[in-house]
């Protein structure tokens, strides 16, 4: 850390370093605790984290506009109006929504969760959120000449915050302890940033000076403020989105794309003595062109440990080159409030547009292509000043061909495709083989992963396919373990694939959060409507609907854990107790645990063990020209009848022994722990 010049008071620079620090690491730990805390009163989605990002940005925004407005008061004015803010938000600790919003009518999740974290977290977010520039404007006046560095810090702490939390401060606390634990660290930030606020001397910039320093910064850089912001922003939730959807359903990925865009900031402004605009001229140019191959065709992915260091690579690059570009064309310290304003605002700009705007406006993932022709039009205007046409006509060849790239891209998301749908639940893609004949498939995508399948051909479409083939654990209990009439729910509707397995007087129960996968199922495939049972369909969380229900099953299917967004409130000790409720004697739990990316049958296992219930894991092969995929099932119950079934007996593997596993609670999970990282491919 820099120190400052001699001439400067040390204490007030070391503090407002601190302050800034922890402001920052509060503000990046509180964003994972209360994203995980409403996470299973939405049904899991990753949708919820996009939302909270979203709302974390305006919050951001405003609490930019707060530092904007309190820095042209005077000093005194401005410590007592701070103070007194801070111990008002002391109203909302322990922090965190109260469980009295769990019971809350979901029908419009983005609005309900705005609203929420408004009430239970906007101010302290907000006061967290206006330190940074506050602490700069305090610096600025009291003399410090490096008023900007304190932004790097902040992020520095933000990047550190960011990783310890899923390292260490998940796995060792659960939620309630991390509530409690952010609290307490929360009011010695208040007592720190309060004892700043009343160091300082009660001095100010004289009116003339302010004025003059302002005046020269014309309305096209602070245009270049915004827009610089707000393409990074933009870039930075539109790759997350991208490699979610398209490339790798990886649990936690999108700690990665977070980490780089704060990292550029540090590097950024830590200062520009390293930056060289020729080089990044080349550089972005470079890494545009690659983020544009990579993406044309959504159906060509090439290997994880390919396509995820490209699109990470790309990020950095063009992020590195916008923050430079920002600290570049930053103005002098006393219009530094106004400077990091309009960062905000270009930041919630970009959130917004694609947290809420894009599921509404594209019917496909179409982000990230829009954002690359948005980086080259930015970059061909900042460097169009620099009078040369060679690099001008570099840079409208380099805005064409990620025009070309949108509507290749376009093109690819549209081929085969019969549907094309997106929402808070995220996007889905009905696609059909293009050669008529027995083998003709229809198949559901939710991004990458695979919801079902149906062959078309009328003589074909009862088949089982995916993972719910013949001899896959589902398929064997349905089949061979449980007699006519017997009542099945399933957790998850997929196509409706399970439905071919009922017979005349059978009772089917699907549980679905989202109403499009319903709606797809209905209309576009035929296992619901050609079941014997004549399936009902519940419209919403599964576990919610469970509680309010006495309905009692033979055979309770869990199939929510094959994305990247898993549903963890749907693999607890609290969850556990409710599916036995409602299970008849003798009954079954079926655990659908396939995943390339997470080892969930020991978790399964140890919430079976807990109750005293055998679980035996059951693997099927892939049969190709069946449309059958390898899936592994979970079956926890203590009917000999299931247990001693020699199909179930011959496709059963032990469950490795995980004695470092610890249960998984409303309170407490660990993906960590239970990530395949050798099968990341």
């Amino acid at each position: 850390m820099p120190l400052p010049p001699k001439n400067v008071p040390s204490a007030p620079f070391t503090l407002s370093a601190c302050c800034a620090l922890s402001s920052a690491f509060l503000l990046f730990s509180l964003e994972p605790l209360v994203a995980k805390r409403i996470l299973p009163w939405f049904g899991g989605s990753a949708a919820v984290w996009s939302t909270c990002l979203v709302f974390y940005q305006l919050t951001l925004l405003i609490g930019y506009l707060y530092a904007r407005l309190l820095a042209d008061r005077n000093r005194r004015t401005q410590a007592v109006v701070h103070t007194l803010f801070l111990l008002t938000s002391f109203a909302l600790l322990p922090i965190g929504p109260s469980p009295r919003w769990e019971s809350a009518s979901p029908q419009h999740p983005a609005a309900l969760i705005f609203t929420m974290l408004s009430a239970s977290i906007g101010l302290p977010f907000v006061l967290l959120s206006s330190s940074s520039p506050l602490l700069q404007s305090w610096l600025a006046r009291d003399g410090h000449p490096a008023p900007y560095r304190i932004f790097a810090f902040s992020n520095f702490a933000a990047l550190a915050a960011l990783i310890a939390y899923p390292a260490l401060g998940e796995p060792l606390l659960d939620l309630h302890s991390q509530r409690y634990l952010w609290t307490a660290l929360y009011v010695l930030f208040a007592g720190l940033c309060s004892l700043v606020a009343w160091w300082f001397r009660p001095v100010a910039f004289s009116g003339n000076q302010v004025a003059r320093e302002r005046e020269w910064i014309l309305p096209t850089r602070k245009a270049a403020w915004f827009a610089l912001a707000a393409c990074s922003s933009t870039l930075l939730l539109a790759v997350t989105n991208h490699i979610d959807e398209n490339v790798a359903a990886v649990p936690l990925l999108w700690i990665a794309p977070l980490a780089i865009y704060l990292l550029t900031f540090v590097l950024a402004f830590s200062g520009s003595r390293w930056y060289s605009r020729a080089l990044f001229l080349r550089l972005l140019a470079f890494a545009l062109g690659v983020l544009g191959y990579a993406i044309y065709n959504v159906n060509a992915i090439e290997a994880v440990q390919v396509s995820i260091p490209i699109f990470l690579a790309g990020l950095f690059i063009c992020c590195l080159f916008f923050h430079a570009e920002l600290y570049r064309l930053r103005p002098p310290a006393s219009g530094s409030t106004e400077f990091y304003l309009l960062i905000a605002a270009g930041g919630a700009a970009g959130a917004v547009f694609v947290g809420l705007l894009a599921p509404t406006l594209f019917s496909g993932v179409y982000e990230l292509p829009i954002t690359l022709i948005f980086a080259a039009v930015l970059a061909t205007s900042l460097f169009w000043q620099e009078g040369r046409w060679s690099i001008r006509l570099l840079w409208l060849a380099v805005t064409a061909c990620m025009i070309a790239v949108l509507q290749a891209n376009v093109h690819s998301y549209n081929q085969d495709a019969l549907s094309l749908r997106r929402s808070f639940y995220g996007s889905l893609r009905v696609t059909q083989s293009p050669h008529a004949g027995p083998e003709q498939l229809r198949v559901l995508f939710h991004g990458t992963i695979e919801h079902g399948a149906q062959f078309v051909w009328p003589d074909e479409r009862k088949r089982a396919t995916t993972y719910y083939g013949p001899d896959s654990g589902i398929g064997i209990v349905l089949r061979e373990c449980y007699e006519s009439p017997k009542r099945v729910g399933v957790v998850g509707l997929g196509v409706g694939t399970v439905a071919t397995y009922a017979t005349p007087g059978d009772q089917f129960r699907f549980y679905e959060i989202n109403p499009q996968v319903v709606d797809l199922a209905q209309s576009l495939f035929f296992y619901l409507r050609q079941s014997a049972a004549k399936p009902t369909i519940a419209v919403g969380d599964a576990r919610l609907e469970l509680q309010s229900e006495r309905s009692r099953f033979d055979v309770l299917a869990i199939d929510a854990f094959s994305g990247d967004a898993i549903p963890v409130h749907l693999l607890t000790r609290e969850a556990l107790r409710i599916y036995l409720a409602h299970l008849n004697p003798g009954g079954t739990l079926a655990f659908h645990v396939s995943n390339d990316f997470l080892d969930l049958s020991p978790v399964v296992a140890r919430l079976a063990g807990e109750c005293g219930i055998p679980a035996v894991l059951v693997r099927n092969h892939e049969h190709s020209d069946a449309a059958v995929l390898a899936a592994d099932w979970v079956l926890v119950t203590q009917n000999l009848r299931v247990l001693s079934s020699e199909a179930i007996r011959n496709h059963s593997i032990a469950i490795p022994p995980r004695p470092d596993l610890r249960t998984w609670t409303d309170d407490y999970n660990n993906l960590l722990q239970v990530l395949k990282t050798q099968q990341v491919r």
